[in-house]
């Protein structure tokens, strides 16, 4: 018997602690494991479940926009300690840098044109990689001149929100300014007949919320994102009441009338497109 004479080897390729690293990425929402290629390839959207994973500003971009037609405004346009705010553990200056060595960005906010579906679009989206999307003084002036954009040439406005900082505490009073600002800009574009489509994506809090990203037109969210003002875990624990389930999700806003649509990532192009095709037709331009 020959054939038992050795215990075969049934793993014989590398061990696993040659194996590399960075290939797969538990999902938060289901634990399901996913090789990073098809996470990709499915635009950062979970195969099992369906969640939709924090991306960046310029993946949002390609995914929305036609490629190659992008053309950005401003990329340099980058934020001033204007309070000289230093706390032990807190240095504004060295938060900037940090982040815009982590995320490749100047700033939190990204604008400029492009097309989708071959028309002419205004685009702003904010990042919650670069301390948490939150609105200082350049977040704002950048939201604002996209908006001033869109009503000068007369362009469709989208702005893709991912904020959960709100407005930026280290510039104190001057973030909370760009609320107003951004506010203001957006009942000028209007009062002109423009047309904003607000895209709400996971976070989308506090001061952005309080702002321009409830100011749209039409209001839609990727699914299971989580919107409001101040977080569950805080109105829980100041009101002492148990919150309903599901509260401050884009499902939970849809059904009480907040949000106009929950949109998929893989239809976000086409229904933009659609929206955008209605929204020009109305206003016979």
């Amino acid at each position: 018997m020959a054939f038992f004479a050795k215990k075969p080897k049934i793993f014989s390729g590398a061990r696993k602690k040659d194996m590399p690293g960075g290939l797969w990425t538990k999902c938060p929402e289901c634990g399901e494991v996913i090789y990073n290629k098809k996470l990709k390839e499915n635009l950062q959207v979970c195969l099992k479940c369906d969640y939709h994973f924090r991306i960046g500003a310029y993946e949002r971009i390609n995914i929305v926009l036609d490629s190659g037609t992008f053309q950005e405004a401003y990329p340099d346009m980058q934020s001033k300690d204007p309070l000289k705010f230093k706390t032990p553990g807190k240095d504004y200056m060295a938060k900037l840098k940090k982040d815009q060595k982590a995320t490749g960005l100047k700033e939190a906010a990204v604008i400029g044109e492009g097309k989708i579906n071959g028309r002419r679009v205004a685009l702003g989206v904010t990042d919650s990689r670069f301390i948490m999307g939150s609105m200082g003084s350049v977040v704002g002036e950048k939201i604002t001149r996209i908006i001033e954009y869109a009503d000068a040439k007369k362009l469709p406005l989208i702005i893709i929100s991912g904020s959960g900082g709100g407005a930026r505490m280290y510039e104190g009073l001057l973030s909370l300014m760009q609320m107003a600002k951004t506010s203001a800009a957006l009942e000028k574009l209007d009062r002109n007949g423009g047309s904003f489509i607000s895209v709400l994506t996971n976070p989308t809090m506090a001061g952005i919320m309080a702002s321009f990203a409830s100011l749209g037109d039409i209001i839609m969210a990727e699914p299971k994102a989580l919107i409001g003002f101040t977080g569950p875990r805080v109105i829980q624990q100041t009101i002492k009441q148990e919150l309903p389930e599901g509260f401050q999700s884009s499902e939970f806003l849809l059904e009480h009338g907040l949000i106009d649509m929950i949109v998929k990532r893989s239809e976000m192009k086409q229904i933009l497109s659609t929206l955008m095709e209605y929204l020009v037709n109305r206003e016979g331009v």
